[in-house]
């Protein structure tokens, strides 16, 4: 799996994201500077890494969203490339456009860090397929702005055609008030686009991959993106 690592002024995680798709994937992946116009050849994977993106001017990915190497990266999600965005990844790639909604202040106005627990809505995508369905996952998060929104139409829409693939939920993979952590809507912590090959997330799998960190659960959502790429060779 050749996988493509987009870089940023002031993202933070590049490096965290691209240890562990070497580890995963056994491949090194490539840095691609955000004022790059083109994906290096051959391409698989492009990854939005966490952040914080030329300081969370204006809007949280905001910036980026405009930054030359998005074009190139519309393109090749345009021909069915796969694309992962993560933390303030996540929140880019919703304002390039290439995901639905946005994503606002945590709806008690507080940054927040710790471990939280994820139900997966599915495992029929290449981004879940590490997965089981209706598992729960541990994983970190580290946002201050992870509140998905969008309006109702755009709501609807997405869970009627299945687009959710993660959400906040307790221990025991109940959903409410509590387990929400930041509010978002339907407590949604993971989305793909309408065509499945275009995912964001605000928790954090790649903090989760080695069993020295004490929780391996982020590995399966990699471990599927690799056996992807092994099935279509």
């Amino acid at each position: 799996m050749k996988s493509a690592v987009l870089v940023f002024p002031g993202i933070n995680r590049e490096r965290d994201m691209a240890r562990t798709l070497k580890l995963v994937s056994g491949v090194e992946p490539a840095m691609v500077w955000h004022a790059d116009t083109q994906l290096p050849a051959g391409t698989d994977l492009v990854v939005v890494p966490g952040g914080f993106s030329y300081g969370d001017y204006l809007r949280c990915g905001a910036i980026a969203a405009r930054s030359p190497i998005m074009d190139a990266v519309r393109a090749f999600a345009d021909k069915g490339g796969l694309v992962l965005g993560v933390c303030n990844g996540f929140q880019i790639l919703c304002e390039s456009g290439l995901l639905p909604g946005v994503l606002m202040r945590n709806a008690k106005l507080k940054f927040i860090c710790r471990d939280v627990h994820l139900k997966v809505e599915r495992s029929d995508t290449p981004f879940t397929r590490g997965y089981n369905a209706g598992q729960v996952i541990r994983v970190p998060v580290a946002h201050g702005e992870g509140n998905w929104i969008a309006d109702d139409e755009t709501v609807r829409k997405i869970e009627s055609g299945g687009q959710v693939i993660f959400r906040y939920c307790a221990p025991d993979g109940s959903l409410g008030e509590t387990s929400n952590i930041n509010g978002a809507t339907n407590a949604i912590a993971g989305i793909v686009n309408d065509r499945g090959n275009v995912a964001g997330m605000m928790p954090h799998p790649e903090n989760h991959v080695e069993s020295i960190i004490g929780c391996t659960d982020g590995r399966g959502l990699f471990a599927g993106l690799v056996a992807q790429f092994r099935k279509a060779a």
